[in-house]
């Protein structure tokens, strides 16, 4: 039987891993898919590095156009990251009727909606199994093996970055900054790790959890993005006395009022799976009305974890290309017809518990002060601390973590006690969820 042909649009970590293991593993592969893959066709903009890197009997260009106008090509990998070059040529693929299988979360978080319409309309496949959680496969597990299920929640640590550096100010009680620099020693950070430290990388992977999860169109615009920036070594450690760590979690949760799809730093139990998940691993915790909770974890980012998911596209697409389009698994899970535009929530309108860190003059009567601006806006007390102040002398720490209430409300409570005299630093706010 005539081998799959596999165009591939650059061949760096990813790519180079993907090459590797199709070819190690190629016995197995087949066996699973039923005919040969291959890869016969490479573009990269480095064609002397690439050539070193393939058999002599793969074709190397440096432009990813050569391989959409090759007829012999049938499925086209796309691995070229951002919203530019890789856009024009994924929307290509699909005009020329190839199937498409990419690890680019970016790209499918923006324009997804119009990606997966365009292969609609072709009769073609976008597989992106890769593109979120990278070796983990979560995308698989939404979109088939939970498909009888109301979804409820998902909450995931999926930005391996982030939670290396809050592991490392948590062990060695380290800044943010000493942590970010031993992320980039070590590779796990980018040279500029803002998609990273600052949640978007996260916020796109989110959206596409959501979009499947709930059967909604991509809805990356409406996400709220906080990072993990302003965390401090202090808060990490307080929230360890008071039995929680502090992770940097993609919520996506459906509501009778709507969908919550955000992205910032959050109190987790200690004794919780997902707090201790560790270092530059992944988990993504799902709730479900049938099956309840699962939990996915694993290496989420790396050549042949993340060549792992888009192998397995791969051999879904071998397996699936001579099938019935209409009879295939729609690529956000509900059939096309089936999407609902359902409201993003603002931040203001969700309803979480706070940790509250709050620098005061250590004098009487600023405890009763604050606690009862917050019973002013019925917000009630789960917990709270005194720590002597590091900062300035005749001061002291005060922290305090809540009941669960809307945002906006607390949002005018913090508004009002930070107006108090006897508050002397910007409060800290950090959302806290027990995940049950």
């Amino acid at each position: 039987m005539k081998p799959v042909n596999i165009g591939l649009l650059g061949i760096g970590t990813v790519g180079l891993g993907t090459y590797r293991v199709l070819i190690r593993n190629q016995e197995e592969i087949q066996r699973r898919a039923g005919r040969h893959i291959r890869i016969s066709m490479v573009a990269d903009i480095d064609v002397e590095r690439a050539r070193s890197l393939v058999s002599s009997d793969c074709v190397v260009v440096n432009d990813g156009r050569q391989i959409i106008a090759n007829p012999d090509i049938d499925i086209v990998v796309e691995l070229i990251g951002g919203y530019g070059i890789a856009y024009e040529l994924v929307m290509a693929a699909i005009e020329s009727g190839k199937h498409v299988v990419t690890a680019n979360k970016a790209l499918l978080a923006v324009h997804g909606t119009e990606i997966f319409a365009a292969a609609q309309r072709k009769g073609v496949m976008v597989a992106f199994e890769a593109s979120v959680a990278g070796g983990i496969p979560i995308i698989k597990a939404l979109r088939e093996g939970l498909t009888a299920n109301r979804i409820e929640w998902i909450a995931g640590i999926i930005n391996g970055t982030t939670n290396f550096i809050l592991s490392q100010m948590r062990e060695k009680n380290w800044s943010f900054q000493q942590a970010l620099e031993m992320a980039q020693s070590l590779g796990y950070a980018e040279a500029d790790p803002t998609f990273d430290i600052e949640g978007v990388d996260a916020a796109h992977k989110a959206s596409i959890m959501a979009a499947i999860a709930f059967g909604v169109r991509m809805p990356f615009k409406s996400a709220y993005i906080e990072g993990i920036t302003q965390l401090q070594s202090q808060d990490i450690r307080f929230a360890e006395q008071l039995g929680y760590r502090i992770k940097l979690l993609g919520i996506a949760k459906q509501t009778p009022d709507g969908i919550e799809l955000r992205i910032h730093p959050c109190l987790v139990p200690a004794k919780s799976i997902i707090a201790n998940v560790e270092g530059a691993m992944n988990a993504v915790m799902v709730q479900a009305d049938a099956v309840g909770t699962t939990l996915y974890y694993g290496k989420g980012a790396g050549s042949e974890p993340t060549a792992s998911a888009v192998i397995a596209d791969l051999v879904d697409i071998t397996r699936l290309q001579t099938a019935d389009p209409l009879n295939r698994v729609p690529h956000l899970a509900f059939q096309p017809q089936e999407m609902r535009d359902i409201p993003i929530l603002s931040i203001d309108k969700v309803l979480t518990a706070f940790y509250l860190r709050l620098g005061v003059a250590d004098q009487a009567g600023v405890l009763a002060s604050v606690t009862g601006i917050l019973a002013e806006f019925n917000i009630s007390i789960d917990a709270m601390l005194q720590q002597p102040s590091h900062n300035k002398e005749e001061s002291t720490e005060l922290i305090i973590v809540t009941h669960q209430c809307i945002e906006s409300q607390m949002n005018a409570a913090l508004e009002k006690i930070q107006s108090l005299s006897t508050v002397i630093e910007p409060v800290v706010r950090i959302r806290k969820e027990e995940l049950i």
